[in-house]
């Protein structure tokens, strides 16, 4: 495994590359880090791939945007495009969660000959619904305020999450939120990149011409990122599959070994 950091427009990426083969990028989800795609597995590299995963900017230990407003998706797929480019890969498979979803299907329609295939999982975004500001406002308040125990007070997971998962939430969120340098700057990002648009239309999707695969989890664990987003994105990509877990299980997004093994034949059809 490497490491290194890679510099765009005065924010500095750190990168990491593990494993020899086929080349994933993995992109993580707003708050999360590049250890929160596949969860800590290291199936993909095992498996025979070049696995590239870095920290979004004001995430884990990358350094802040220049201004507070400057976490656009646009940006976000040009860094994402910059650690491609640090790693000498000019094609290579994109599979992100959530913010890392969006920004790979920004990416994708930007320079299509740049991806070989897409893994979208959990995405958030839709452009014909309000953007519910309000919450990520009073997350990034609760975070400036509070630090850590602010953040989980302010996403109020009594409200949001079923009872059976409350505690899994509350230890993921805390273990997460412990990864970041910058608490601040997370907090510009949380109010910031739910204001930016990744397209404007889901009918823009219909141009990717790439095997693709989405990941939806289903709304009783994971209401934040609902399975009618996730049928509705697999609808407009073509030929794209749409995978979920069977009824009453954790969210396949959350399981890395099982969320590899897509990945990995995600893989298999660009070969």
């Amino acid at each position: 495994m490497s490491e290194r950091i890679v510099e765009r427009d005065g924010v500095r990426l750190v990168v990491e590359e593990a494993g020899d083969g086929i080349p994933i990028v993995l992109l993580h989800g707003l708050t999360a880090t590049r250890r929160y795609v596949v969860m800590g597995s290291k199936a993909l590299e095992r498996g025979g791939h070049r696995v590239i995963s870095y920290d979004a900017r004001a995430h884990g230990q990358s350094s802040p945007a220049p201004t507070p407003d400057a976490y656009g998706y646009d940006e976000l797929a040009l860094d994402l495009l910059a650690a491609m480019d640090s790693c000498g890969l000019e094609r290579a498979v994109l599979a992100g969660a959530s913010m890392g979803a969006h920004t790979l299907l920004r990416a994708a329609l930007d320079a299509p000959a740049r991806v070989a295939g897409v893994v979208v999982v959990t995405p958030a975004f839709d452009p014909d619904a309000p953007p519910g500001l309000a919450r990520w406002d009073a997350l990034a308040e609760g975070l400036r305020s509070g630090g850590i125990e602010g953040f989980v007070e302010a996403y109020r997971v009594e409200d949001e999450v079923p009872e059976a998962w409350r505690n899994t939430v509350r230890t993921v969120l805390r273990q997460r939120m412990a990864q970041h340098a910058d608490l601040d700057a997370l907090a510009d990002a949380l109010q910031a990149t739910p204001r930016s648009r990744p397209f404007a239309s889901l009918d823009e999707l219909g141009a990717l011409s790439v095997p693709a695969v989405v990941v939806a989890s289903r709304d009783d664990a994971d209401p934040g990122h609902p399975l009618a987003i996730g049928e509705a994105y697999a609808a407009a990509i073509p030929g794209a599959r749409l995978i979920t877990e069977p009824e009453g299980r954790s969210p396949l997004a959350w399981q890395g070994g099982q969320l590899s093994r897509v990945i990995e034949e995600l893989v298999a059809e660009t070969a």
